[in-house]
């Protein structure tokens, strides 16, 4: 859904003002929703309508438990049967979209948004984002961080307080900071 131009340039990826007066009205926005989210407990009237108010799309049988953070939440896609824990914070000045089964742990941080590394670009108050992408069955610990623009593939185990840097294949378990794939002691499940 298309605010006006500095909605579709910070969605694109590109250089954009957080200060644009759309961006500002988004963020108000999804400040207010996310107030009224976070005031309430489960299986209170309208918790779930409000959700869906504030997010890009909720699939079916999704628990997200209050208090969570968001930039505008429209970006925010989440598949069925997801399950957010306490705290989380999602950053969405690009599309962040999440897939079916997929658990993340308490204070887990999804940061699409970044800073330019030129320090006069930074200085002008220019920012840009990179979308993130988080496979079906994927399960992230508590306290991890996954950066702009990754991907992690479908039944990826991110461990707790790993910081995402770099894409995760597919059935791949990741730990440390930055991330890297383990190798595993235990023969089986």
């Amino acid at each position: 859904m298309s605010l006006d131009p500095a909605w579709d340039t910070m969605v694109a990826g590109e250089l954009y003002r957080p200060g644009a007066p759309d961006l500002v009205a988004a963020r108000k926005r999804a400040q207010k929703l996310m107030a009224a989210y976070n005031a309430t407990t489960y299986g209170d009237d309208g918790r779930e309508t409000t959700l869906a108010e504030l997010l890009g799309g909720v699939g079916k049988d999704c628990a997200v438990r209050a208090p969570f953070y968001v930039d505008y939440g429209r970006n925010i896609t989440l598949g069925d049967n997801v399950f957010l824990n306490y705290g989380c914070v999602l950053l969405d000045v690009c599309p962040i979209t999440i897939g079916n089964r997929v658990d993340i742990g308490p204070y887990v941080q999804i940061v699409t948004a970044d800073h330019p590394r030129d320090p006069a670009t930074r200085a002008a108050g220019l920012e840009f984002g990179r979308p993130i992408s988080i496979g079906d069955g994927t399960w992230i610990g508590g306290g991890a961080i996954l950066l702009p623009g990754v991907t992690i593939g479908a039944g990826a185990v991110i461990g707790a307080g790993a910081v995402v840097t770099h894409d995760v294949a597919p059935g791949t378990t990741v730990g440390g900071m930055p991330a890297r794939p383990l190798v595993s002691k235990r023969s089986g499940a």
